[in-house]
C-alpha cells in the first residue's frame, strides 16, 4: 500500500478520509476501513466534549471571520460563479479576558459535509465535531504593536478548521494569522447567508485521466499561491479615501514580516506563493508533494521548512519531488520527519481522534504528540525567521523529541 493510501487513513474515529491520490498524483479509491472502526461511538465517546489544546503563548487569541472576494479572478473550478472566493479565519492577539464568547469550531453544516465525505456521517454527529471547544474569542480587544503574520492553506478536501490548533498557537505567541478555505475545494464551506459550496475540484481531479492529474494538483497549488497573494494584498493595503481596510485590525499587520504554510496540498501551495511574491519571507510545507515544483533557481535564499511523515517523506522514499525541491531551495532550509506519523499528523484530526479513544495503526503516534511537535517545530519556524529570535529545536536533533528526525540528503 503506498503512502497515500496509508496517509488517507483518517486520525479522527480511525477511520478512512479519502485523500484521493498517489505520490504520483493518480487518484486512488478510498480503502473500506475494518468493519470494527465503522461503528458508532461507544456511549462514553458520544459524551465527550472534544477540545483544542490550550495554546502556550503569553496572549489571549481572538479570531474574525472574513468573506474575501478577488474580482481579478474567476472561479478556476466553476467559472460561470464568477469571482473567486474565500474564507478566512482571522487570528490574532489579544486582550486577556476581551471578547463575548469563544469562536465556533465549524459550521454543523461543515461537520456534516467532512463526515460525509469521509463515508462516516453514522459514526459521529455532526454536532459533536462542530461543537469541539476552541479557545480564541470573537469581539476580542487586540493587543497594541505590529505584528508578523502567517497565512495558513489546508490540505485538499479539508475545512480550515483542520488548522486550528496551530493557528491559535501562533496567534497566542503574537502573530497574526489568516486561515484559508479556498472555494470548491473542501468538502464544504460554508459561506455568508448559509451559501454552501462543496468540493467540485475533487470531482474534477478524480474524474481527470490519470496523465491530466498531476497538472490538475499543480493547478490546485499554483491557484492557492494567487490565493494567498490576493489575501496578503488585502491584509496589508492601505486605507484609501473610498474603502476601508479589508479587515478591521489590518493597522496590527507587519507588512515586513510575513509567512505562509500549509498542509498537503497547501504547503505546496505556500511553497508556490513564496516563488511568485516576494513578500513572503519564510514558508512551511507540512507533508505535502510538490506538484508545482521549487522553480530551479530556487526562492532567492529565503528560508523554507519541509516538515513530513518519515513514512513517504524521507529521502528516497516514494514522493520524490522532496528531494528535488530540497536540492533547488537555496536559502536557509531543514528537512524535518516525524517517526510514526501519517499524513494528518499535522493538523487537528488526531489530536480530535485521541480523545475520542481511536487511533490511526498506520500512524502510532500519539494524538497528544501529534500536536505538540507541529506546534513547537512550526511555532519555532516563525520565531527564529519573522522574528529573528534563535531556536535551538531547529538546530539538530533533541532528546526532548525524538521522533523528529533531521535529514541531510
Amino acid at each position: 500500500m503506498n503512502r497515500f493510501r496509508r496517509g488517507a487513513a483518517a486520525l479522527l474515529l480511525a477511520v478512512t478520509l479519502p485523500l484521493p491520490l498517489t505520490a504520483a498524483g493518480t487518484a486512488v479509491a478510498a480503502p473500506a476501513p475494518p468493519a470494527a472502526h465503522t461503528s458508532p461511538l461507544s456511549a462514553s465517546a458520544a459524551q465527550t466534549r472534544l477540545e483544542l489544546p490550550r495554546p502556550t503563548g503569553p496572549y489571549a487569541v481572538g479570531r474574525d471571520t472574513l468573506p474575501l472576494t478577488d474580482t481579478h479572478r474567476r472561479d478556476p473550478w466553476v467559472p460561470s460563479a464568477g469571482p473567486r472566493e474565500l474564507m478566512a479565519s482571522m487570528y490574532y492577539p489579544a486582550r486577556p479576558g476581551a471578547g463575548s464568547a469563544r469562536a465556533p469550531y465549524m459550521a454543523p453544516e461543515e461537520a456534516r459535509l467532512l463526515l460525509e465525505g469521509i463515508k462516516h456521517a453514522d459514526a459521529l454527529p455532526p454536532e459533536q465535531l462542530a461543537a469541539t471547544r476552541a479557545h480564541a474569542r470573537t469581539g476580542a480587544r487586540p493587543i497594541g504593536g505590529k505584528h508578523p503574520l502567517v497565512v495558513l492553506s489546508p490540505g485538499f478536501t479539508l475545512n480550515r478548521a483542520t488548522l486550528s490548533l496551530l493557528s491559535e498557537e501562533l496567534a497566542s505567541r503574537g502573530y497574526v494569522v489568516a486561515l484559508l478555505d479556498h472555494a470548491h475545494e473542501s468538502f464544504g464551506t460554508v459561506f455568508p447567508g448559509g451559501r454552501t459550496l462543496t468540493c467540485v475540484a475533487c470531482d474534477t481531479v478524480n474524474k481527470a485521466p490519470e496523465k491530466a492529474q498531476r497538472k490538475l494538483l499543480a493547478k490546485v497549488a499554483t491557484g492557492r499561491a494567487a490565493d494567498i497573494s490576493f489575501v496578503i494584498d488585502t491584509l496589508t493595503a492601505a486605507p484609501g479615501r473610498h474603502h476601508a481596510p479589508a479587515w478591521r485590525h489590518s493597522a496590527m499587520i507587519d507588512p515586513k514580516r510575513i509567512g505562509a504554510a500549509g498542509h498537503s496540498i497547501g504547503g505546496n501551495g505556500a511553497a508556490s506563493a513564496m516563488a511568485a511574491d516576494q513578500r513572503i519571507r519564510a514558508g512551511v510545507n507540512m507533508d505535502g508533494t510538490f506538484f508545482a515544483p521549487v522553480p530551479r533557481s530556487g526562492l532567492d535564499g529565503r528560508p523554507f521548512l519541509m516538515f513530513g511523515a518519515l513514512s513517504g517523506h524521507a529521502p528516497g522514499d516514494e514522493d520524490t519531488t522532496w528531494l528535488r525541491d530540497w536540492r533547488r531551495l537555496d536559502g536557509w532550509k531543514r528537512w524535518l520527519t516525524v517517526r510514526d506519523a501519517g499524513h494528518f499528523t499535522f493538523i487537528d484530526l488526531p489530536v480530535l481522534g485521541a480523545q475520542l479513544g481511536v487511533t490511526d495503526p498506520t500512524a502510532p503516534i500519539s494524538g497528544k504528540r501529534s500536536g505538540e511537535i507541529t506546534r513547537d517545530y512550526v511555532s519555532a519556524f516563525f520565531e527564529q525567521q519573522l522574528r529573528g529570535i534563535p531556536r535551538t529545536l531547529l538546530d539538530g536533533p533533541s532528546t526532548a523529541n525524538p521522533e523528529v528526525i533531521f535529514q541531510k540528503p
